[in-house]
């Protein structure tokens, strides 16, 4: 069916490497169904309903976590690649996998995991994201990890920017294939947007300030002209919907120009180019850019968020000392692992699992005399 239905250039599911451990093909449902599906059932995923996106979880109940992100992600990445006739549960399964890897804290905590681990084969999100598919995941009797396809396993490869042979296997093919480009295009699309959606509503900007910036400019006068008397409880989501919906527009018009000049009729010849095709025009990306960094410079530099960042840094390096320098504080399950991995690799694979709520009350275990058992 997905012969007749798809695209020459879409990698459909008869055409998967596999899994590491071959298992019998599903009565009615595909790899990359089963990819998904697996995703959605880890403990990894369940997870970042506690972990920070860009405001810390719990500062409020209607900002977006890691866990929202990601289904927004998803969303949007399913939508492009049905109209691409691309394969859709592929581009889903690599959606709402690209954050498992996430510690908690954010960036902030990558950062100060990356720090630690320095010395001891080092910290990047993508990266840990293919230990826990591969290794730390444990739900199911056959095998470790949860045995993903090796395309979906590809695609955080081609996600990192960490350099590691573990990562160079998977890069040999050539160029990400086009629902691996969806994803990551499409991440960086729902950030930005989202991102500034939840700044407004914190407190950390204001509306007007973002009126400085064209695109956003842009999506909200042409609100106002179809709706001029509406709450600002209102006007910033249908803003931000417009914003989202000009890129998808500009994105899937650039793509479609994109496959057409340069002739794309097979995953091979996806692979074989020499630059990726998934992307927006120069126009939007000079506009988006501009976004970009506004929020760098006014949300992600903003006081709240640096303070917020700093005190995260800082549980996570005492916490991470604290293990060193006495293993058996460690859960049973990280302490059998040390016959296999060094004790820095154990202890930051137990550091980076943990979710905002969690790091903060093992925090409180560890250091407040006060404090919970």
């Amino acid at each position: 069916m997905e012969s007749k239905v798809l695209a020459p250039y879409a990698l459909v599911c008869t055409a998967s490497k596999g899994r590491e451990h071959p298992e019998p093909s599903h009565p009615f449902r595909t790899i990359f169904e089963r990819d998904r599906d697996r995703v959605v059932h880890s403990t990894a995923f369940r997870r970042l309903v506690n972990k920070t996106q860009v405001i810390p979880s719990p500062t409020n109940d209607h900002h977006r976590t890691r866990m929202t992100h990601t289904l927004e992600v998803a969303q949007i990445s399913r939508v492009v690649a049905r109209q691409l006739n691309l394969e859709e549960d592929l581009t889903e399964s690599i959606a709402l996998a690209h954050d498992l890897g996430h510690p908690p804290f954010g960036h902030a905590g990558e950062d100060e995991l990356r720090n630690l681990m320095k010395n001891h084969g080092g910290f990047e999100h993508n990266l840990h994201a293919l230990r826990i598919v591969t290794e730390l995941e444990y739900r199911y009797p056959g095998f470790p990890g949860l045995n993903l396809s090796w395309e979906v396993r590809e695609a955080f490869a081609y996600h990192s920017k960490a350099k590691n042979n573990i990562l160079n296997q998977y890069l040999a093919e050539g160029k990400p294939f086009l629902e691996a480009q969806v994803a990551d295009e499409v991440d960086s699309l729902a950030y930005t947007s989202h991102d500034i959606e939840d700044a407004i509503t914190a407190g950390l900007i204001s509306n007007d300030q973002v009126m400085e910036i064209s695109l956003w400019r842009k999506s909200q006068e042409e609100i106002i002209e179809k709706f001029p008397f509406l709450p600002s409880g209102t006007l910033i989501p249908a803003t931000v919907r417009n914003l989202i919906d000009r890129q998808v527009t500009d994105l899937l018009y650039q793509t479609r120009q994109n496959l057409a000049s340069a002739k794309i009729d097979s995953v091979h010849s996806v692979r074989k180019h020499p630059s990726l095709l998934v992307g927006m025009s120069d126009g939007m990306r000079t506009l988006r850019l501009e976004l970009e960094r506004f929020l760098h410079r006014q949300v992600y530099q903003h006081t709240r968020v640096q303070r917020m960042a700093h005190k995260g840094k800082r549980i996570i390096k005492q916490m991470f000392e604290e293990f060193l320098s006495c293993p058996n504080l460690l859960p049973f399950r990280y302490r059998e692992r040390l016959s296999r991995n060094n004790l820095h690799q154990v202890v930051c694979d137990y550091v980076a699992g943990m979710t905002d709520r969690f790091a903060r009350m093992e925090f409180a275990r560890l250091f407040d005399t006060n404090g919970i058992d």
